[in-house]
């Protein structure tokens, strides 16, 4: 019910500002302005999105984490989207997002409602004295919740030799009287 509460009230906004914006610079004015935005926004994500990509890959160039300009990259993508989407309001959204502190504050606010959980490895600080003797050098534990059933899946294909004339024909020996052969790869390598 409450994920169906913005898809009804957002046209309700929508119509009621080109009323109001309308009925203030006229039609044709909020019509341009739409469209305007349109292409404004459709410009947006495509040079920010070029770069928001470049501060990626710096980012990851310099040993840096690259969540946080993976982040503004996404938000930026969202603000040129929502500026495409006609109607005023989610222009306004659109531009809101577009400027860096607001994009911020949305970060550390989300930043601040998010919870990590740990998977099935954790990492252990101390090593040697403190450690485990013969621990793994990585420092990796099984975590709670893993269980050692002392089996390792995997799987596996029996091939056989293949038979004689085949094999015969994959050395690089001549045809025993001693005299090499002309085909290409005589390196010595395949010499049996």
């Amino acid at each position: 019910m409450w994920l169906l509460l913005p898809f009804v009230i957002l046209p309700i906004v929508e119509i009621a500002l080109f009323i109001q914006v309308g009925g203030v610079i006229g039609v044709l004015p909020t019509i341009a302005l739409v469209l305007a935005s349109a292409v404004a926004g459709a410009a947006v994500m495509r040079h920010q999105g070029a770069r928001a990509a470049l501060d990626v890959q710096r980012a990851m160039q310099e040993f840096r984490d690259p969540g946080r300009p993976m982040a503004h990259g996404a938000l930026v993508m969202i603000a040129g989207l929502l500026m495409v989407v006609p109607g005023l309001f989610t222009s306004a959204l659109g531009l809101l997002l577009l400027i860096p502190a607001v994009r911020s504050l949305i970060l550390r606010q989300m930043a601040s409602r998010v919870q990590v959980s740990g998977s099935g490895f954790s990492y252990r600080q101390g090593y040697g004295a403190e450690g485990d003797f013969g621990a793994d050098p990585a420092g990796f534990r099984r975590g709670p919740g893993w269980r050692d059933e002392g089996v390792i899946d995997g799987e596996y294909s029996v091939q056989d030799d293949p038979p004689g004339p085949v094999r015969e024909g994959l050395t690089d020996q001549g045809d025993g009287t001693g005299e090499q052969s002309t085909r290409r790869g005589n390196s010595g390598w395949t010499r049996h």
